[in-house]
C-alpha cells in the first residue's frame, strides 16, 4: 500500500483516484470547493464529473495541501494545463522528501509551447522535491474508466525505474497498463490529438459525415507524427496508445469534450459561447494556437491544424476553411506523411 495525493477532483482526476484505491492504496483526492470535498468525503460521490457513480470509501477528499501531502509517497496530478505551474509551486513546500510526480494531463503550454513535464521539472527546478516525473495517456475516458470497463493506457517517463513504479501502482485486471520510454512521444500524441478532436467535431457540426472524419483523423495523425518526430519523439510511438489510440477515442466519441466543442463552433457557436456552455476547460483550443505557432517556428506542414486555428483565432468561417484544405496542392500520400 502506498499513500498517494491525487491533485484535481475531476472527472480524470476522480476515476484515477478510483483505480489506485482499487488497488488498496491510501488515495487522498485534493479538490478546490470545499462542498465537493464534503460530499466525497461524507456520501462518496463526486456528481458534477461522475454522476451514479460510486467511489470507494478508501479515498477521502482535501482542500488543504499541507494536510493532503504529509507522508506522500507520490502524486498525481490531474489539473488542466494552465493550472499546472502554478499548482506545483503550491505543492512543493509541503513534500517532506522527495517523491515521484506522476501527470495525466494533455496539452502543450501557449505562451512558452513547453510540454507539461517540462512545465512541473522547471518549477521544481529549486527545490528538488520532485524525484522523478511520468504521464499517463492512452485512450481513457474518466466515465468508463470509473465504471471499470476495460481500458489500456502508457506511462513514460526518463527514468524506466520510475515508469515501472507508475504501472504497478495502476495496473489491474480493469486497467492494463503498458511503459514506454518515450516521454516526448507519449506528450505530444496526447496534446495534440485535442486539436484533431476540435477539428473533427467542427465537420460534424458543419455536417459532413465519416469519410470526412477519416480523412481528419488519418491526416491530422501525420501532423501529430511530423511534428512530435522533430521534437525528438520515435515515430512509433504515433502509432500506440498514446497515438493512435488516443485519437480514435478522443475523435469518435461524444464523452469527448473537445469534440463536442468542435461540433459547436462548427453549428455556428463562437468560442466564447462554446466554452460559457460547456463549463469545464477544454484543452485542445489553448493546444492548436501552441502547435500552430510552434508549426510555424518550426516550418513543419500542418495543414489542418492551421485551419482550425483559422477558425478559433481569426475567426474564418469553418466552411472556408474546409475549402481551403481541399484545394491545396497536389501531395504524395506516403511522402507527404514525413514532410511537408
Amino acid at each position: 500500500m502506498q499513500k498517494i495525493a491525487v491533485i484535481g477532483a475531476g472527472s480524470w482526476g476522480s476515476a484515477l483516484a478510483m483505480v489506485l484505491a482499487d488497488n488498496g492504496h491510501d488515495v487522498r483526492l485534493v479538490g478546490r470547493r470545499q462542498e465537493q470535498m464534503d460530499e466525497l468525503n461524507e456520501r462518496h460521490t463526486n456528481v458534477s464529473y461522475l454522476p451514479n457513480i460510486e467511489l470507494p470509501t478508501t479515498i477521502r477528499g482535501y482542500t488543504g495541501m499541507e494536510e493532503a501531502l504529509g507522508g506522500v509517497e507520490a502524486i498525481v496530478l490531474v489539473v488542466p494545463t494552465k493550472a499546472m505551474r502554478e499548482t506545483v509551486r503550491k505543492m512543493v513546500p509541503y513534500l517532506q522528501k522527495a517523491v515521484p510526480v506522476i501527470h495525466a494531463s494533455k496539452g502543450i503550454e501557449p505562451a512558452t509551447h513547453k510540454r507539461i513535464s517540462e512545465m512541473i521539472a522547471e518549477e521544481d527546478a529549486s527545490t528538488n522535491r520532485i524525484s522523478s516525473i511520468t504521464v499517463l495517456s492512452g485512450p481513457s475516458h474518466a466515465e468508463e474508466v470509473a465504471l471499470r470497463q476495460p481500458t489500456t493506457v502508457t506511462v513514460a517517463s526518463a527514468d524506466d525505474e520510475a515508469a515501472k513504479y507508475t504501472q504497478n501502482l495502476f495496473m489491474n485486471q480493469q486497467f492494463r497498463v503498458y511503459t514506454n520510454p518515450d516521454l516526448i512521444g507519449v506528450e505530444i500524441g496526447g496534446a495534440l490529438k485535442n486539436i484533431i478532436a476540435l477539428a473533427c467535431g467542427v465537420t460534424n457540426g458543419l455536417g459532413y459525415g465519416d469519410n470526412t472524419k477519416a480523412a481528419i483523423m488519418t491526416r491530422g495523425l501525420a501532423e501529430i507524427s511530423r511534428l512530435g518526430t522533430t521534437m525528438g519523439a520515435k515515430p512509433l510511438t504515433f502509432s500506440g496508445l498514446s497515438g493512435l489510440g488516443d485519437l480514435i477515442v478522443t475523435c469518435t466519441s461524444v464523452h469527448s469534450r473537445n469534440w463536442r466543442a468542435g461540433r459547436m463552433i462548427g453549428e455556428g457557436l463562437s468560442m466564447d459561447e462554446v466554452l460559457e456552455k460547456m463549463g469545464m476547460v477544454v484543452e485542445g483550443i489553448r493546444t492548436t494556437q501552441a502547435a500552430y505557432e510552434l508549426s510555424e517556428k518550426l516550418e513543419i506542414d500542418m495543414p489542418v491544424t492551421k485551419a482550425l486555428y483559422s477558425v478559433l483565432f481569426n475567426g474564418i468561417d469553418p466552411y472556408q476553411a474546409a475549402e481551403e484544405l481541399m484545394g491545396r496542392v497536389k501531395r504524395h500520400e506516403v511522402e507527404s506523411l514525413y514532410r511537408s
